[in-house]
């Protein structure tokens, strides 16, 4: 378990607490480019990390993330109009560029240079992997963009999706790293369906073996997760799950199949952002691959249309099937996120009270990635800025799944699996 104030450390992540500053030191995706589809489009409002902020797409197609109310007198930018290279304020008219910059104060006398002095805050976006990234923090120690692989192939190679769940994000990041649970939370009781519910889980919908040994080794972009399980007397089935600082996490899939990926990015403490990807490296996914995404019973909840809210909700009971739950799988709830959704949104509450644990010897990658967030955390506190965020190249990894001689070591085993091409 932790003490309350480790864990108010690591799930507090609003402006000016320590790991709100941590977080901001990374590049995150702040919203999907689908959201901003045209220039001189409408504004649409964000949240993160704490901050109110409204995103927009200027005349020439770049991207402002600007604090939400305009400076003169806090009217909601929301309502602005975007038009000639700015976001104008409706109230009286004054007008921000994609810096935040006010440029034009039609209520002023025409010689007056008081525009001039007026800058909303602002923070530097870009575009990669349909997603549109931010970086909040000091603007003279910025960080880079991380070189993960699905932001670098084709948009016919992948399939990015986003959610909004109502629990602090370090909730969602342990559920990820947590090959245990799958065994339960996820298990369906005939062997074959959680293959088909989420493409390349076969062998772990086979898999008998429920306590699975957790392998932990420390890398220069978080941790790598290896848990193991007997498959036979000679074999072992191993999942390798990849943790990249500060909340992002590749989720195994067996080799052919699509690789995952994940984030859980705070909207504020009780609530989150959570990004799901499948990519192919070589060859764009298939239509089979895309049906299967969009049936909902994988890792991507269906959402309510015209916006990011799931449709399986707490207030819904996440539309759980007691007769299901007695034939069909252990929880009664259609889809692996819907699943998680139903654990994760209430564990004593939106912020776990991990001081109320009894973690046991499956619980080794949820021990692990909560001592690297504190030691980043303290870092941090000390001066001594995450180095990962500024070395891009180093986000360059996958996860796999795969069968492998009981003799051979893991290291040597997964070595080219665990590398992107792209």
């Amino acid at each position: 378990m932790l003490s309350r104030e480790e864990n108010e450390l690591l799930t507090r992540t609003g402006p000016g607490v320590p790991m709100g500053e941590l977080f901001r030191r990374y590049w995150l995706p702040a919203l999907l480019s689908e959201e901003l589809p045209a220039a001189d489009g409408p504004p649409i409002r964000v949240r993160l990390l704490g901050e109110d902020l409204v995103a927009f797409r200027d005349s020439v197609g770049r991207v402002g993330l600007v604090e939400a109310h305009c400076a003169h007198r806090g009217a909601s930018l929301f309502f602005g109009r975007n038009e000639e290279s700015g976001i104008r304020c409706v109230y009286h008219g004054w007008k921000y560029n994609v810096d935040g910059q006010c440029v034009d104060m039609p209520n002023e006398p025409p010689e007056s240079t008081f525009k001039e002095k007026i800058r909303l805050t602002a923070y530097p976006t870009r575009e990669a992997g349909g997603v549109i990234w931010a970086y909040l923090g000091p603007p003279n120690e910025m960080s880079e963009l991380p070189q993960l692989e699905w932001t670098r192939v084709p948009s016919s190679h992948r399939y990015v999706h986003k959610r909004r769940q109502a629990c602090n994000y370090l909730q969602n990041v342990e559920g990820e790293v947590d090959s245990a649970h799958v065994s339960f939370l996820h298990r369906q009781f005939n062997p074959g369906q959680l293959g088909r519910m989420a493409r390349g889980q076969a062998l772990l919908g086979q898999a008998t073996d429920r306590a699975p040994v957790f392998v932990v080794n420390e890398t220069e972009y978080g941790l790598r997760i290896s848990a193991r399980r007997t498959w036979n007397d000679e074999t072992h089935y191993w999942r390798i799950t990849q943790f990249l600082m500060p909340s992002y996490t590749m989720i195994p899939a067996e080799p052919v199949f699509p690789i995952s990926f994940t984030a859980a990015i705070p909207l504020d403490d009780e609530n989150l952002w959570g990004y799901t990807v499948a990519w192919h490296p070589d060859r764009p996914l298939t239509e089979a691959e895309v049906a299967t995404i969009e049936s909902w019973t994988g890792i991507y909840a269906e959402v309510v249309p015209g916006s990011y809210g799931t449709v399986a909700t707490k207030a819904n009971d996440y539309l759980v099937d007691r007769q299901r739950q007695r034939t069909e799988s252990f929880t009664g709830i259609r889809g692996i996120r819907e699943q998680d959704l139903a654990v994760q949104e209430d564990q004593w509450g939106p912020i776990c009270d991990r001081t109320r644990e009894h973690l046991g010897t499956t619980d080794a990658a949820v021990i692990a990635v909560r001592h690297r967030l504190l030691r980043a955390v303290r870092d941090a506190q000390r001066g001594q800025g995450p180095v990962e965020a500024y070395r891009g190249e180093a986000y360059r990894v996958r996860s796999a799944a795969f069968l492998l001689p009981q003799s051979t070591p893991i290291d040597d085993g997964a070595r080219s699996a665990l590398v992107a091409s792209v």
